[in-house]
């Protein structure tokens, strides 16, 4: 099956406020004991994710 691609446009304070989010909510995954993978992950897509100019 094939997955669409889905695209996130976002200014610098957006940016900021999702990967702050993420980090939190990786910090009361821990703190629960569960798994944080998912989470990581899609940190990791965030701070790597391409800049365009539009």
């Amino acid at each position: 099956m094939l997955k669409k691609k889905r695209y996130l446009y976002l200014d610098e304070i957006e940016h900021s406020i999702l990967i702050k989010s993420l980090v939190q909510m990786k910090n009361r995954l821990i703190r629960e004991g569960r798994f944080t993978d998912c989470v990581d992950e899609l940190i990791m897509k965030a701070l790597s994710a391409p800049v365009k100019r539009i």
